[in-house]
C-alpha cells in the first residue's frame, strides 16, 4: 500500500532506558595498582564479592581509589546532563569490588534504593578457551533486559523493540551506567584467569527538587 498525502507526524522516543558506556582514561596503569588492591583484599575477606554493604572501595584513600570515584562521578555527571537534567544534585556512590573465578557469575538481578548502578573493568579474561557442546555460551558478558514487560510480543523484523536483551562484552578500562531498576546478569566465567572489576550504586541524597 502506498500513500503519497504529506503528513505532519511528530514522533517522540517515550520511555527511553538510558546507558553510558566510556573507557577512562589512564585505565591502563591504574588497574595494575587496583589489581593489587583488590586481590589484597580479597585474601583477606572470605566473601568480599557478596559483601557488598560492607564498606565503600572509593572511601580508600590510595590515590588509585580516588582517581576512581572522581572518574565515575564525573561519568555520573554526565549521565545526568544527557537526561536532560539542568539542577545540581547530590548523591553518594557505594562500591564494593568483585572477583568471578572459573565458574563463577550472578543471577538475575536489580539494584533496589538506588538511582543508578555501573560497574568498572580491572581485569578481564583474554583466554575465553574452547568449550565443548552448547554454541551459545557468552563467557564474561553481562546482559540487560527490556523492563517493559512483554514490550517485544508483537515486534516485527527492523522493529528496535524485538531484542529483548542487551549484551556488553566487557573490556579492562570499560566503565559502565545503568538505571538501576534495570534487571541484569553476569554470564559465568569459564576461563582460569580471574575477572575483576569494581561495581557500584549511585545513591541519592534526597532533596525536595527531585520530585518530578
Amino acid at each position: 500500500m502506498s500513500d503519497t498525502r504529506k503528513t505532519n507526524a511528530q514522533f517522540s522516543a517515550l520511555w527511553p532506558t538510558t546507558f553510558l558506556q566510556d573507557t577512562l582514561p589512564g585505565a591502563e596503569n591504574a588497574n595494575i595498582l587496583l589489581v593489587q588492591m583488590i586481590e589484597e583484599m580479597d585474601a583477606g575477606a572470605a566473601d568480599m564479592t557478596t559483601d557488598y554493604l560492607q564498606g565503600n572501595f572509593l572511601d580508600n584513600p590510595h590515590p588509585v581509589a580516588v582517581w576512581l570515584k572522581d572518574c565515575i562521578n564525573v561519568s555520573i555527571n554526565d549521565y545526568a546532563k544527557n537526561l536532560g537534567i539542568d539542577y545540581q544534585m547530590d548523591w553518594h556512590v557505594q562500591a564494593w569490588p568483585n572477583i568471578n573465578r572459573f565458574g563463577d557469575y550472578h543471577n538475575l538481578h536489580n539494584h533496589p534504593h538506588s538511582w543508578l548502578s555501573g560497574t568498572y573493568y580491572v581485569q578481564v579474561p583474554t583466554d575465553k578457551g574452547k568449550h565443548k557442546g552448547r554454541s551459545d555460551l557468552n563467557p564474561g558478558a553481562i546482559s540487560f533486559f527490556d523492563p517493559r514487560a512483554q514490550a517485544n510480543m508483537l515486534a516485527v523484523k527492523g522493529d528496535g523493540q524485538v531484542e529483548a536483551e542487551h549484551r556488553v562484552m566487557p573490556e579492562p578500562g570499560m566503565l559502565l551506567i545503568w538505571p538501576a531498576f534495570v534487571h541484569h546478569l553476569v554470564h559465568p566465567n569459564l576461563s582460569k584467569e580471574n575477572r575483576i572489576s569494581v561495581s557500584f550504586n549511585v545513591v541519592l541524597n534526597w532533596r525536595d527538587e527531585y520530585i518530578p
